[in-house]
C-alpha cells in the first residue's frame, strides 16, 4: 500500500487499468477502468487530479459522456462546485433533446443532451474515461457548442495516443491523466 501511494498518479493508473483484447470486437484492445473504480485510494486521487487541473478554470458545468464518463464527471462536478450534465446515447433522456450523429472506430452512433442543458456562454468541461479515436468527444464538443456552451477543454483519465483522437479535437484543449503511446 505504501509503495502505491508513493507512485505518481500516472504510474498508479498505468499499473491498474487492464487491457481486454478483442473487446468489443476482434482487433480492439479495450482499456478497462473498473479496477480504478475498485481502488478506494486511486479513484479519489483521479478526481483530485482532474480537480487540480481545472479548479481555477471557472468551470460552470461538467458534461459527462455516457456511460463511463459519468463515473468521473459527477464527482468532479461536486469537487468543483458546479453542475453535471449527462450526454447520453439516443432515447435515454426524458425531455426534448439535441442530437449529433458521428462515426466510431467500429460503426456509427449518436449523442443527445437536453436542449436546456447549457446557458449561452456557459463554461463547460467535457469528461470521459478514455480518448481513443476522438469521434465521441468531438461529437460531444459539437453538441455542447450547438446549444451555446463554451467548451473550455475535454478531460480524460487515459488517452490512446496512437489512435490520434486529439486530431479531431484540435480547436479545444485536451487533458489526459495518463497517455498510452503508440497504437
Amino acid at each position: 500500500m505504501t509503495e502505491q501511494l508513493e507512485l505518481s498518479l500516472e504510474e498508479r493508473l498505468r499499473r491498474t487499468i487492464r487491457d481486454i483484447p478483442d473487446f468489443p470486437q476482434p482487433g480492439i484492445v479495450f482499456k478497462d477502468i473498473t479496477p480504478v473504480l475498485n481502488d478506494a485510494q486511486l479513484l479519489p486521487a483521479v478526481i483530485r487530479g482532474l480537480a487540480d487541473e481545472f479548479g481555477r478554470a471557472g468551470v460552470e458545468q461538467i458534461a459527462g459522456i455516457e456511460s463511463r464518463g459519468f463515473i468521473f464527471a459527477a464527482p468532479l462536478a461536486l469537487a468543483l462546485g458546479c453542475g453535471f450534465v449527462p450526454i447520453r446515447k439516443p432515447g435515454k433522456l426524458p425531455f426534448r433533446t439535441a442530437r449529433v450523429d458521428y462515426q466510431l472506430e467500429y460503426g456509427t452512433d449518436a449523442l443527445e443532451v437536453h436542449v436546456d442543458a447549457f446557458r449561452p456562454g456557459q463554461r463547460v468541461l467535457i469528461v470521459d474515461d478514455v480518448l481513443a479515436t476522438g469521434g465521441t468527444a468531438s461529437a460531444a464538443v459539437r453538441l455542447v457548442r450547438r446549444l451555446g456552451g463554451d467548451v473550455l477543454a475535454v478531460a480524460f483519465v487515459a488517452e490512446l495516443a496512437g489512435l490520434r483522437g486529439r486530431d479531431k479535437l484540435l480547436d479545444v484543449p485536451v487533458h489526459s491523466l495518463l497517455t498510452y503511446p503508440g497504437a
